[in-house]
């Protein structure tokens, strides 16, 4: 018997999943993947407790989910990992992501303190393609500043428990859709005919309590699935619902900046971010004076605050599908996939606003570290600012697709596949309402950089003492639409022999549009002589209290911030018009089309030899769309790319295997950078624009590992990496006039602080930092995986062996050249940590299971900061989770889960040397009580 490894295999993997959602005989062969010998084959290399009956696998418990992913693992032509649907719906995971932490080499982003997006062997998200039943897609949602404009995956659009099995695809192949050089992920929500004969039916209900707000929420999720006797036609649905609220407690500085005093040719002075005076001395009158130089020289917080962040969100989705099997010989699916993800984000901020404002602000009693920071300080004149800020966003992601496969005799087959998906992401409320006091008292120590204490010395919870000053709304929204057809041809004319190749056509829409409200309260209203606002009442204001955030004792925990229904309602908000930001509305369209040609063998002569070998061709045409200078334009053009690959396996002997594989391949540009022209950030004075000649990223790959199969369900792997990335576009970062940007001032929207510099002339010299994307240098990433699953069986025949562990440690070493104030650094890549670890500790006795898992990984930039700091990032991390397990019955199983029991807190530093605070929060422990019912 020959395991002939091929596209088909793929598909036969996603069908476990689908098998492994009951614990019941539920995996019926697919005679479109693998025949009875061939799936008998992938079965009896798991554990003894995987049977065949006829074509029938019955898969029983969290550990057989474990051993028929190392089966697959085992028999995949490239380097696979899996997860089937007992990982997925019995780890405590709130979505797909938290899952894809488990294996090696993957690491995860995290928002609102649930995974987020993911990055694989050092490369982030917007390296890894990801496939929902066959069709490459993408699902965009919200974080702390925007949407994701990227190519990036969403992962927390969905929920958990839609999705059967998951596949990583860590190397490259002819076969296999290109546009990553990190990892093409393949998410299968199941099929039909897998369920077996009859209605089956799963429901879960569970209870969420999160220990930081009390909040205690719902969690729903059913799954029922119909087959006819002769298992020639089935449909299946599942569903899942979860309502939630997340807190985000902590404090913030939007990053720290220093400040110039610098003397110009005529010998007169320039003063940028200067305090007014510094212990009492006037630093435009005293340019040369030791201590305003001093101060001028050093980095002081930008906007020192402490807060909350609260995320209100719902989460739905739900699946369909309908499969044929008239005969041996064809097969016909079809698959749909909805998800709405809806947040309210409040955010409740009382700070002090020295950005810009240095010039009105006196400091006195500072001092300055050793990493040149005015650590502490005591500061009068200071520009107060409560903040109230809402924003509620909503996605809406659809997916059809459809396949045909046909078979004709044993040596041919044809597949047809085709799909649609969308996914549409809007913000219609963006709200920030700013209460502001510019002559308050105020101290500030940053000695403890993490928990610093903030010290209002003005009574900042009386509304007598603040004006409603600025107001904000700013709609917006982003569309991806993907559309996909391809036709694959697989012809096996010997045994161990298969050649396929087909064409395809992919298209993808992108489209971004945004409009403000923005101004300051005198530019739209009627002031009084000598305000600057509305007077603030008791009814325009609530007192906030700050909860557990690690401040220290002394630190000021309440303050009033803007009631928001009652200042949308005094400011009219909503009825006020939203103007169009040219720079905001912006698409891209790609369409792509091209085939492949692949090659997968067997040689069993003695020593056994798998593989594949083949080559993409893909022809990109692209049109970007923007404002340029005032007009609308649009920029096209086109790129080719041969894209080779190779694959080898060696079997020394049955249970060890040597792999290898070499590809080239690609990662197109982020979308938000691909488009002409650019949006102005009126209150930071930033300016970012696109460019629509970014050229893909373009790497070779090189992949070997070693995996050990020493004993039934266990492994032991090694795993070596390089991706020779030969260029990637880099952000440059400049300061220039507006004048310099060649934008026009139509642009700039009255009463914001560039419409007043610019316009209204205070300050037409006053710099803004240019933001744009160029083609860059290349860049190596290189690294190992070491992984291992360890049952206790192994030694034990025993009680002892319902235990066992698994884990995984990666290093990754990467490094580029990253210019900076006109000097070139070597750095990270962004998004790489250097490790990565998680493990898992298990029992599982059959009716008892219980499981603690621990995911760790260490600090990483995430790319260019601002204000004079090289670069900005997080630091490492560590989160603890758990499940229990108990089955009361055999259709009755009683759960219990509890995530980031550590409450682990998420801190964000800018600047790679000095690590100054940009945010430190935590987001409470999450426990989880619930049943199980299947039926």
């Amino acid at each position: 018997m020959k395991f002939l490894v091929s596209k088909r295999s793929a598909k036969a993997i996603l069908l476990a999943g689908s098998a492994l959602a009951f614990s019941s005989p539920v995996f019926a062969q697919d005679a479109g993947t693998l025949d009875d010998d061939e799936v008998s084959d992938a079965a009896s290399q798991s554990s003894a407790e995987i049977t065949e009956d006829d074509n029938v696998i019955v898969v029983s418990g969290f550990r057989e989910s474990l051993n028929a992913a190392i089966s697959a693992k085992r028999e995949a032509v490239g380097q696979v990992d899996v997860i089937v649907a007992e990982d997925i719906a019995k780890f405590p995971d709130t979505n797909l992501a938290e899952s894809l932490q488990r294996i090696p080499g993957v690491a995860i982003e995290r928002d609102a303190g649930e995974g987020r997006q993911i990055t694989v062997r050092g490369l982030g998200a917007q390296f890894t393609r990801v496939r929902v039943n066959g069709m490459e897609t993408i699902a965009t949602s919200v974080d702390g500043a925007s949407f994701n404009r990227d190519r990036a995956f969403d992962f927390n659009i969905f929920a958990s428990e839609l999705f059967n099995s998951i596949v990583v695809n860590k190397t490259a192949s002819a076969s296999l859709d290109e546009g990553s050089l990190g990892a093409v992920i393949d998410l299968n929500t199941g099929n039909p005919l897998a369920y077996g004969a009859g209605l089956k039916f799963v429901g879960s209900a569970q209870a969420r309590y999160n220990d930081l707000n009390d909040d205690l929420s719902p969690r729903l999720a059913g799954l029922l699935a119909w087959n006819n006797a002769d298992e020639t036609f089935g449909v299946s649905a599942s569903a899942a619902w979860t309502k939630y609220e997340t807190p985000e407690l902590g404090n913030n500085t939007v990053r720290w900046t220093d400040g110039s005093i610098t003397q110009r040719p005529d010998g007169s002075y320039s003063f940028t971010n200067i305090f007014r005076t510094v212990d009492g001395v006037n630093c435009r009158a005293n340019p040369t004076d030791a201590g305003c130089n001093e101060v001028a020289d050093a980095f002081h917080p930008r906007i020192p605050r402490y807060g909350l962040v609260n995320h209100d969100r719902e989460r739905l989705g739900a699946t369909g599908a309908i499969e044929f099997r008239p005969s041996d010989s064809t097969d016909i699916e079809i698959n749909a996939l909805y998800s709405n993800f809806k947040e309210d984000r409040d955010e409740y901020w009382g700070e002090v606003l020295i950005r810009s404002n240095e010039s009105s602000i006196d400091l006195t009693n500072y001092t300055i570290d050793g990493d040149n920071n005015v650590i502490s300080g005591d500061l009068t004149n200071a520009w107060i600012r409560n903040e109230r800020y809402h924003r509620e966003s909503e996605t809406d992601f659809y997916q059809v697709s459809g396949q045909l496969e046909q078979r004709f005799g044993d040596q041919f087959a044809a597949t047809l596949f085709g799909g649609f998906s969308k996914s549409d992401a809007q913000i219609p409320v963006e709200t920030t309402i700013i209460f502001d006091d510019r002559d308050g008292v105020y101290s500030y120590d940053y000695s403890d950089m993490r928990f610093p204490l903030l010290v209002f010395g003005t009574d900042v919870t009386n509304p007598a003492n603040f004006q409603l000053a600025e107001f904000r709304d700013r709609p917006s929204s982003v569309e991806n639409k993907f559309k996909t057809v391809s036709l694959d041809l697989e012809w096996e004319p010997v045994s161990g022999l298969t050649l396929s190749a087909g064409p395809f056509y992919r298209q993808f829409d992108y489209f971004t549009t945004g409009a403000r409200r923005d101004s300051v309260y005198c530019s739209a209203f009627s002031c009084a002589a000598g305000t600057y606002g509305a007077p603030v009442t008791q009814d325009l204001a609530e007192l906030f209290q700050l909860g557990e955030a690690g401040q220290p004792a002394g630190n000021t925990n309440s303050w009033i911030v803007p009631d928001l229904d009652a200042a949308v309602a005094f400011l009219d908000l909503y009825n006020r018009p939203a103007v169009l930001q040219q720079g905001d509305e912006r698409s891209v369209q790609e369409k792509t089309k091209g085939a492949y040609f692949q090659t997968d063998f067997e040689i069993d002569e003695g020593l056994r030899i798998t593989g594949n070998f083949g080559v993409r061709y893909a022809h990109t045409d692209q049109s970007s769309q923007g404002f340029n200078n005032g007009q609308f334009v649009t920029v096209e053009r086109t790129y080719d790319d041969f894209l080779p690959a190779v694959n080898i396996n060696v079997f020394p002997t049955d249970n060890f295997i040597l792999r290898g594989a070499v590809a080239q391949v690609i990662t197109r540009p982020s979308l938000g950078s691909l488009t002409p022209g650019g949006s102005v950030d009126q209150f930071n004075f930033r300016i970012s624009t696109g460019n629509p000649f970014i050229d893909p990223y373009r790497a070779w790959n090189y992949d070997v590992s070693a995996e050990w199969y020493f004993a039934p369900g266990a492994i032991l792997s090694l795993a070596g990496f390089v991706k020779d990335i030969e260029s990637f576009p880099v952000g440059n970062s400049l300061q220039v006039t507006y004048a310099q940007s060649g934008l026009p001032t139509s642009l700039l929207t009255s009463g914001t602080p560039a419409y007043d510099a610019v316009v209204n002339g205070t300050n037409p010299t006053r710099e803004f930092e240019f933001r744009t994307t160029t083609n860059g240098e290349g860049a190596i990433i290189k690294g190992l995986e070491l992984g291992m699953h360890l049952p206790f069986s192994v030694f034990s025949d025993g009680a002892f062996s319902d235990f066992g562990v698994l884990g995984n440690v990666t290093y990754v070493d990467s490094n580029q050249d990253v210019e900076f104030q006109g000097e070139i650094f070597e750095t990270t890549f962004p998004g790489v940590s250097k490790y990565s670890a998680n493990g898992t500790a298990y029992y599982d006795n059959g009716r008892l299971s219980v499981r603690v898992s621990g995911a760790y990984r260490s600090d990483y930039n995430t790319g260019n900061s601002g204000n004079g700091n090289f670069l900005e990032g997080f630091d490492s991390s560590f989160n603890l989770d758990a499940a229990v397990r108990y089955k009361i019955t055999d259709t009755l199983e009683l759960t219990l889960d509890g995530n980031n029991l550590t409450d682990d807190y998420r801190y964000r530093w800018t600047d790679d040397v000095a690590r100054r605070n940009y945010e430190n929060n935590h987001f409470g422990r999450i426990i989880m009580a619930g049943v199980r019912f299947e039926y």
